[in-house]
């Protein structure tokens, strides 16, 4: 009897724990996909057929056993042939599924973030887009809008294939949330400003730096012009307007869009929301101005030349036209 019960306690190891002696490195991995309820059976099957176990029975047994058949996840695993049983319902249980990186640069726009979205959600451009544009999605997101446009965090993330895409938009906007520590709201009431606005100047300071370094400066002549009441005049807010990138903003395409509430050549102040997703940096040149200047111009290199008059301002122009 004894002799019996050695033989099945080590029989029941082998299949818990398989020997292999191929380092798990050099193992070969196969793809497993756990549907949505899933039983255990199921389950069962998927690995044997693909010879992650080595016992459909016995490993129901075992999953019941340690009472683990209602924390199985759904969703798509990669998993080495002949696995312990453990170690296979270990990344069952935590949901250790397959996952994609997918970054989003900062300035990013939502036109451009919307593919990356796509090809993470396996959702159509046009799905995705549907969603961005629907009337209730600041309300669903908790931002103040207009829209999502600008709360979309630049940053890397990693999800799951698959992933429904307003739990992509939802991670992303508690990124952007997490920025907003007690000190930079502590500074945000001191500037008087709201967070909408807040953003939206960080995303046109994102908008016109090539250099990270410029940015408390760029955002300077801003917070002075809009002090002033003067137009901010600011290109990208034109070209957000116009639909894209222009590599030259000419007078006419300025008047093209002339009614636009984006015109910052036209109307006064901050445009109704932002025109991109500012970084970190943006928001907090935005909310630490360097207050010196009123003027800047684009050198070729992507650098600016600040400078305190209109006098100074048109010389700097000469010299970048010069250069250019």
């Amino acid at each position: 009897m004894v002799a019996t019960l050695t033989a099945i306690s080590i029989l029941l190891w082998l299949l818990i724990h398989p020997v292999n002696d191929v380092p798990q490195s050099e193992q070969a991995s196969v793809q497993i996909v756990v549907a949505n309820g899933a039983t255990v059976s199921q389950v069962a099957d998927s690995l044997v057929a693909r010879g992650v176990i080595n016992s459909r029975l016995f490993f129901q047994i075992y999953v019941r056993a340690r009472r683990e058949d209602r924390r199985i996840k759904a969703g798509r695993y990669q998993m080495n042939v002949g696995s312990s049983w453990a170690s296979t319902m270990r990344q069952l249980t935590r949901g250790e599924v397959m996952t994609e990186v997918v970054t989003i640069p900062e300035g990013f726009r939502l036109n451009q973030i919307a593919p990356r979205i796509s090809q993470l959600s396996r959702e159509s451009i046009d799905d995705v887009n549907s969603l961005l544009a629907s009337p209730n999605l600041e309300e669903q997101l908790d931002i103040p809008g207009p829209g999502a446009e600008g709360y979309l965090f630049p940053d890397t993330y990693r999800f799951a294939q698959g992933v429904p895409v307003i739990q992509i938009l939802n991670a992303m906007v508690e990124r952007y949330r997490a920025i907003w520590t007690p000190e930079r709201r502590t500074q945000l009431s001191d500037l008087g400003m709201t967070e909408q606005e807040l953003v939206t100047l960080a995303s046109i300071i994102q908008a016109e730096a090539r250099l990270e370094q410029e940015m408390p400066q760029i955002a300077g002549v801003f917070h002075n012009r809009l002090e002033r009441g003067w137009l901010l005049q600011a290109d990208p807010t034109v070209t957000y307007a116009l639909g894209g990138y222009r590599e030259r903003l000419l007078f006419a395409a300025i008047d093209s869009v002339a009614d636009s509430p984006y015109n910052t050549y036209r109307r006064r102040g901050l445009p109704p929301g932002p025109i991109g997703a500012p970084g970190e940096a943006a928001i907090d040149a935005a909310l630490n101005p360097v207050r010196e200047y009123l003027y800047f111009v684009a050198r070729r290199d992507g650098s600016h030349i600040f400078t305190r008059s209109l006098a100074e301002h048109n010389q700097a122009q000469r010299e970048a036209a010069r250069a250019r």
